[in-house]
């Protein structure tokens, strides 16, 4: 299966098609891989959050991916109130097929977002992102159709390896990425929101042969909202739509919140529940909330035709998000899952 897996991605890279995108099932948990527009949208002084995910575990480091990112609000007294100005630093690394496709970027965002009352309950905001990717092929990790002989894989013999060397195994570019974010709340207490971004808006340009593949655009739209049950018990519901080239992906979930000491100085929020990606696999989630501080884990479990391949086994991930918050601060509703 490994073997097959790189004749795969060989082929990816001299073939036809162009290249997806790194993506978390734990999206909520990875906002500005999300939507740039999410840069500073949060309640507190600056916020951090980081993801792992280890997908197909039954094929050895079939896909590894980690991403971590910090933002904060700047210019507070200096735009009007209700207002926020955004920046944020990210970065991801993906792996792909035991580290023979390597992809690294580093990215700058900045959002801005306009109160629509005086309270601040409902803004419009948008985000911009600049991107530095770096993409690095193994290519003696490589296996090629033609190196099939009788008595197995010679190495290095395909006609098509002069062709990857001379076109080189590094690719650098720049990419552009931009998003809108609508958030509201109706008491002051719970928040919904919508959002519509696009990543790749620039195509950049990306083959390791003489050819033209261009990154294509990928958009995606979101919506979510968080809203309180009872004194103890909450909703956090979420989904997302994402286009990229022919493929498409779509997932839907919530989970129920408990806070049995809701009313302390640090509350502690225990979350259980799932989410579902469209005809591709089941995702149960469980998470804890301690003051600014959330964890969460989740597991891919596969029920599409994947599932022969990867024994239902669809990948495990984990998020951390932590908001610094000042004393006896209370902030508007704000976007969490």
């Amino acid at each position: 299966m490994r073997r097959y897996l790189l004749i795969s991605i060989c082929i990816l890279i001299s073939g036809t098609l162009t290249a997806q995108d790194p993506h978390f099932s734990q999206f909520f948990s990875s906002p500005l891989t999300l939507n740039p527009a999410f840069t500073g949208k949060f309640n507190g002084i600056w916020r951090i959050a980081a993801n792992h995910r280890d997908q197909w575990p039954s094929i050895p480091k079939a896909y590894v991916t980690t991403s971590a990112s910090v933002d904060f609000p700047i210019l507070k007294g200096k735009i009007p109130e209700g207002d926020i100005f955004g920046v944020g630093l990210s970065g991801v690394s993906d792996q792909s097929a035991n580290s023979t496709l390597k992809l690294n970027y580093g990215s700058l965002s900045l959002s801005y977002h306009k109160a629509l009352d005086e309270d601040g309950y409902n803004t419009i905001g948008a985000g911009f992102q600049g991107t530095y990717s770096s993409m690095t092929l193994d290519v003696s990790k490589l296996y090629f159709e033609d190196e099939l002989r009788a008595n197995g894989f010679q190495q290095g013999t395909s006609q098509d390896l002069p062709a990857i060397i001379a076109g080189g195994k590094n690719r650098n570019y720049i990419d552009v990425n931009a998003g809108i974010l609508y958030s509201g709340s109706s008491n002051g207490e719970n928040n919904y929101y919508l959002g519509v971004s696009m990543y790749h808006i620039n195509r950049p340009k990306m083959s390791f042969l003489d050819k033209s593949w261009y990154l294509t655009g990928r958009v995606t739209v979101h919506a979510g909202g968080h809203f309180k049950l009872s004194d103890v018990v909450s909703l956090s519901a979420s989904a997302i739509q994402q286009m990229q080239n022919k493929a498409s992906e779509t997932l839907v979930g919530a989970a129920l919140g408990a806070s049995p000491n809701a009313s302390s100085e640090n509350p502690v929020t225990v979350y259980l529940g799932s989410w579902v990606r469209v005809k591709d696999a089941i995702i149960p989630y469980l998470g804890i909330e301690v003051g600014g501080l959330r964890i969460g884990a989740s597991y891919d479990i596969n029920t599409s035709n994947l599932k022969a391949a990867t024994s239902s086994r669809g990948g495990s991930e984990f998020s951390l998000i932590y908001i610094k918050r000042p004393a006896e601060y209370k902030g508007i509703p704000c976007p969490r899952f």
